[in-house]
């Protein structure tokens, strides 16, 4: 339970208070405990320091951590004290980035089959010297990748749904599995509705 506790996760934003990183309890509450960061209240916006965050009582389901003499809240959402920036991030090429481009769904065909069952498919085939790329790679369906072989889709007379590009989202931390109803003030709706799925 307690290591389950320190799992969670927590939205840790710049100076400005815009989203920059997600972090676990765990590592939240050493930076507030350190004074790297104040918890915030999203109801009120109110801010407080370890000492004040600590001497909160915790209320019959809250999320905590049992210490020796205390239970300690586990925080929600951090703000950080002295930096301000907004961390430059491309979205990096991964396999679970190009599922998520991809919507889960073949670009061949259009089917939307478990995971399990979609593949990644490179338009130029390695064999003829295709690189693993945002724009070389798509998923595909069992059925398709096995049609198409190590052709290319014109050789193979296959059609690509969409051309595949570079995914252009806000990719600063990935979203939890579940939606954390404290974080909507600082995370749009838009960032939440991309279908996620492992």
């Amino acid at each position: 339970m307690q290591s389950t506790a320190l799992s969670r996760p927590t939205l840790v934003l710049n100076k400005a208070w815009q989203p920059v990183h997600v972090a676990t309890a765990a590592r939240s509450l050493i930076m507030l405990w350190n004074g790297t960061v104040k918890v915030v209240d999203p109801a009120d916006y109110q801010t407080y320091s370890w000492e004040d965050w600590s001497s909160i009582p915790a209320q019959s389901g809250d999320a905590v951590v049992q210490t020796v003499d205390q239970k300690i809240l586990i925080p929600d959402i951090v703000v950080l004290q002295n930096y301000s920036k907004v961390p430059k991030q491309t979205v990096t090429f991964s396999r679970r980035n190009l599922f998520r481009r991809d919507g889960f769904r073949c670009q061949y065909c259009g089917s939307k089959p478990q995971s399990s069952d979609l593949t990644i498919d490179h338009i130029v085939p390695r064999s003829q010297q295709g690189g693993s790329s945002w724009v070389n790679c798509v998923l595909a369906c069992i059925k398709c990748n096995a049609r198409k072989g190590g052709r290319t889709p014109e050789q193979a007379n296959m059609k690509l749904k969409r051309k595949p590009v570079r995914p252009k989202w806000n990719h600063l931390f990935d979203v939890p599995k579940h939606r954390v109803s404290s974080w909507s003030r600082f995370i749009s709706d838009a960032y939440w509705n991309v279908e996620l799925q492992e």
